[in-house]
C-alpha cells in the first residue's frame, strides 16, 4: 500500500512581537483579560513590506533544507491561506516562482484555520493515486493586515506566520493513516471578511463600514468548535481502531487555550501529550498546525512509530483531521 508520509517540516515567523501589554495602547484590554479568555500572551506581526508569500517562502526553504531537497524536486505546491498576496494569482504560484520550482504545479486552498490539513488531504490523495511523488504543503497567513485594531474582541486573537511540510510516497507502515475533511456552510457567517470579494467589492462604503476586516461571532464559534472537535477526534480514532490513550501527541489548531483544554479533557488526554504554543503566536489560522508540528518535531516530541493527530476548526465552517504514524 502506498501512503504519503511527512519527510520534513519547516516554519517561519516575523521578527516583531506584539505583547498583550502593547495592545493596551490600542484598545481597552489587559494581559489578564486576554490570558484568561484565550491563553495568548504575545503574537508575531509582519511588517508593512511582508506578504503571505514571503512567510511561505521562509517556511518552505526551511522544510527543503531539512529534507536535503531542492525546489526542482517538487511536483506540486499547495498553499493554504485566507490572507494571500492578492486575489489573483494564487499565492502558491508566487511561491513557486520565488522557489524556482519550475516543474511543480501550484494552487491555493481556502479552508481558513483548517486549511493546512485540507492541503494535507489533497496531497495525500495525489500521492496515493501516484499522480505526484513529492508535494510541498504550506500554511501561511498575515492576518494582522485584516485585523480591526479598534475591535478588542478580535484584535487580541490573531498573529502572522507560516509552516510547511514536504510529503513523499512510501510503501512502509508509516505516514498518513487517514485524513478527514468536513464543512457546514450554513454557519458561514460565524467567521468572515465581508468586503473585497464579488459580493461586496472594494468601495468607499465598504471601507467606511470596515468590511475588509475579520468579523467573528466569538461565543457561537467557541461552542460549535468544542463540540465539533471532540466528535472529530473520536471519529478519526474509531475509524483507525485507536483509543485516545494510544496517541503520542495531539497537535490542535491554536485558536483558544480553553478550546484546546476542553478537547483534551473530554478525551481524557493529559496536556503533556498536547502541543500548545498559542501563548507565543496567537491564532495564525492555516499556519497554526504546521508551525506547531514543526516545533514539536524540533523539540523531539515526535518519534518514529508515534501516532500523531492533527486537528483544526475554522471559518466556513470547516473542520479536519489527519492521523499520522511517524
Amino acid at each position: 500500500m502506498i501512503r504519503a508520509w511527512i519527510v520534513s517540516t519547516g516554519s517561519f515567523v516575523p521578527e516583531r512581537i506584539l505583547t498583550n501589554d502593547d495592545l493596551k495602547s490600542l484598545v481597552d484590554t489587559s494581559d489578564e483579560w486576554i490570558m484568561e479568555r484565550t491563553g495568548i500572551r504575545e503574537r508575531r506581526i509582519a511588517d508593512k513590506t511582508e506578504a503571505a508569500s514571503d512567510l511561505a517562502y521562509g517556511a518552505a526553504k526551511a522544510a527543503l533544507k531539512s529534507a536535503d531537497l531542492k525546489a526542482r524536486d517538487l511536483d506540486l505546491i499547495i498553499v493554504a491561506t485566507v490572507s494571500g498576496d492578492m486575489l489573483l494569482p494564487s499565492t502558491a504560484c508566487i511561491l513557486q516562482d520565488r522557489l524556482n520550482a519550475k516543474k511543480a504545479a501550484a494552487f491555493d486552498v481556502n479552508a481558513a484555520c483548517s486549511g493546512f490539513i485540507y492541503g494535507l488531504s489533497v496531497a495525500n490523495a495525489y500521492i496515493k493515486s501516484k499522480l505526484f511523488k513529492r508535494v510541498l504543503v504550506v500554511g501561511a497567513e498575515i492576518l494582522s493586515k485584516f485585523t480591526d485594531w479598534e475591535d478588542r474582541t478580535t484584535c487580541v486573537l490573531f498573529g502572522d506566520g507560516a509552516g510547511a511540510a514536504i510529503l513523499e510516497a512510501t510503501a512502509e507502515e508509516k505516514g498518513i493513516l487517514s485524513a478527514k475533511i468536513h464543512s457546514d456552510g450554513s454557519m458561514w457567517d460565524l467567521l468572515q471578511t465581508p468586503g473585497g470579494g464579488s459580493r461586496k467589492p472594494a468601495s468607499r462604503e465598504t471601507i467606511r463600514r470596515r468590511l475588509h476586516f475579520i468579523k467573528m461571532k466569538g461565543n457561537e464559534t467557541f461552542k460549535v468548535a468544542v463540540r465539533t472537535l471532540e466528535n472529530l477526534v473520536t471519529e478519526t480514532l474509531d475509524e483507525n481502531n485507536l483509543k485516545p490513550s494510544q496517541l503520542s501527541l495531539l497537535i490542535p489548531h491554536q485558536a483558544n487555550l480553553r478550546i484546546i483544554k476542553a478537547t483534551a479533557e473530554r478525551l481524557k488526554l493529559p496536556l503533556e501529550r498536547v502541543m500548545i504554543n498559542i501563548d507565543r503566536y496567537g491564532n495564525t489560522s492555516a499556519a497554526s498546525v504546521p508551525i506547531a508540528l514543526d516545533e514539536a518535531v524540533k523539540a523531539g516530541r515526535v518519534k518514529e512509530g508515534d501516532h500523531i493527530l492533527l486537528e483544526a476548526f475554522g471559518g466556513g465552517v470547516t473542520w479536519a483531521s489527519a492521523l499520522i504514524k511517524w
